[in-house]
């Protein structure tokens, strides 16, 4: 990974490097496959306009060809995508991927999807999504930004982002969020914010602790009570990235960033969707429906705090196409009616 994105080299056993092998920019390139003896290499390429394509490539013709692909169902020529860098709280530089109609005006207008997740050294990079596609051909803005706990630029990044320095992880987001308003992508009307699972966590701390830049969150399979979560399920699991409130020192940092915790009564938080499935097997469902409860008894903006709830739905692994076409369908529809997208 070059930030976020893949280079491709060829390298002789001793590590000297033989050559470059040319991949589309800001792609993301897996699933390598080959033989002892062979003289091919397969691949998979995609990024955030090409879908997943296989590739051969011949190490004696130093060539490059497509086995298999897929045709996107849109012409993609109207878009593109750049990737940017700006400063964390902390100063912190982190790059973000910006992804677009080109004729976007920066007049603070646009529908913008933030999205993230930051945690247990997973990569964000470019990668192919149909429901991207709709929420560009809309006139949406999509901002990825590479938050400290994912593993892009190695493990000393994702430690940045674990344990006692969580909090590094939020404020790496909602700098996001205030760079694209002090650049003039949008503004906090037009602003909204999804994430799932680790990401979701991510949702609820800032929608707590920054409810003021964002209209709508999108919170999917979330964990958002962090004093018990490793109480249920699998999730002790996840101690050694978060830590346990049984440990009196870990138990202070937890509680200071714990979504469900530091809901303040009164505040006048964003519109939020939270997705859960009853027979979840990781983040047990009582995190989301807490959480609605909450929000729904102590928040002062009126907005809606709506909770979808599967009774015949999981963590997201194994979910028929169904099933999943009708979350995206449900969390567009209420994105829009809460960006006013017409």
């Amino acid at each position: 990974l070059e930030r976020a994105a893949s280079r491709l080299r060829l390298h002789e056993r001793s590590g000297k490097v033989v050559r470059e092998i040319p991949v589309p920019r800001l792609g993301t390139v897996k699933g390598f496959g080959g033989c002892p003896g062979c003289r091919d290499l397969f691949l998979i390429h995609e990024s955030f306009f090409i879908p997943p394509t296989l590739y051969r490539y011949s190490l004696d013709r130093a060539s490059m060809t497509v086995i298999d692909s897929v045709l996107p169902p849109a012409d993609l020529s109207d878009f593109t995508s750049e990737q940017v860098v700006y400063p964390s709280k902390d100063g912190t530089p982190v790059s973000m991927f910006l992804i677009h109609q080109k004729r976007l005006k920066r007049d603070r207008a646009a529908p913008t999807l933030l999205t993230g997740y930051g945690g247990f050294g997973v990569n964000m990079t470019p990668s192919y999504s149909p429901a991207l596609i709709l929420w560009l051909e809309r006139g949406g803005l999509y901002a990825l930004p590479n938050l400290r706990g994912g593993g892009e630029y190695g493990e000393a990044w994702h430690q940045a982002g674990m344990l006692g320095r969580k909090q590094n992880v939020f404020d790496d987001f909602i700098a996001a969020a205030r760079w694209l308003i002090e650049k003039e992508y949008t503004r906090p009307e037009r602003l909204a914010i999804y994430g799932g699972s680790n990401g979701g966590l991510l949702m609820g701390a800032a929608l707590t602790q920054a409810p003021e830049l964002f209209r709508a969150v999108v919170c999917g399979v979330p964990l958002l009570d962090m004093l018990r979560y490793h109480l249920f399920l699998m999730a002790r699991l996840w101690i050694p990235e978060y830590g346990s409130a049984e440990d009196p020192r870990q138990a202070d940092f937890l509680a200071a960033y714990s979504p469900y915790h530091n809901i303040q009564k009164g505040t006048a938080y964003p519109a939020v969707l939270f997705l859960s499935g009853e027979t979840d097997s990781r983040v047990h469902p009582m995190h989301a429906r807490k959480m609605a409860a909450r929000l729904q008894k102590e928040g002062a903006a009126g907005r809606p705090v709506l909770l979808r709830y599967d009774r015949e739905a999981g963590h997201g692994a194994g979910k028929p196409l169904s099933k999943r076409l009708d979350e995206l369908a449900d969390r567009y529809a209420f994105l829009s009616w809460q960006l006013a997208m017409e």
